[in-house]
C-alpha cells in the first residue's frame, strides 16, 4: 500500500509541476507555446480548467501526504508485532551483556610499585 501510495503521489507532483508550467501568467511563459490547445476551448476555458486542476492536484497531493503518514505509522507497529523473529533480535540486542572486560588490568604480587617522583620541594 505503501509503495503505491508513494507512487501516485510522484504522478501527482510530475502533473502539478506540468500544470503550473503551462499557465500563462500575465503575458508570456510556456502557455503560448500551446496555441493550439487555447484555441480550441478559448482563452478563459483555459485558464479556468488549469486553474481548476491546480487545486485539485494541490489538495490531491496534501490527502496522500497524509495518507502515507498513516500508513507509515500504522505499518511500522504492526510489522514489529507481528514478527516473532524481529522482536526476539530485538529483546537479544536491548539486553546489557555482562562479557565486557575491565578497563584496568589487577596488580599482581610479583608487580613493583612504579617509582615515585623526586621531591621538588627541598632546596
Amino acid at each position: 500500500m505503501y509503495i503505491v501510495l508513494i507512487i501516485v503521489t510522484v504522478i501527482v507532483c510530475a502533473l502539478l509541476g506540468l500544470i503550473v508550467l503551462i499557465q500563462n501568467p500575465k503575458g508570456g511563459g510556456l502557455a503560448s507555446n500551446f496555441s493550439s490547445s487555447s484555441q480550441l476551448m478559448g482563452v478563459q476555458k483555459t485558464g479556468d480548467f488549469l486553474e481548476k486542476g491546480t487545486w485539485v492536484l494541490a489538495i490531491t497531493l496534501m490527502v496522500l501526504s497524509l495518507a502515507i503518514n498513516v500508513a507509515v505509522k500504522g505499518g511500522s507497529s504492526s510489522s514489529n508485532n507481528d514478527n516473532p523473529a524481529l522482536r526476539e533480535q530485538i529483546e537479544k540486542a536491548s539486553k546489557p551483556t555482562n562479557s565486557v572486560p575491565s578497563a584496568t588490568p589487577a596488580l599482581t604480587p610479583s608487580a613493583t610499585p612504579a617509582p615515585k617522583p623526586a621531591d621538588s620541594s627541598k632546596k
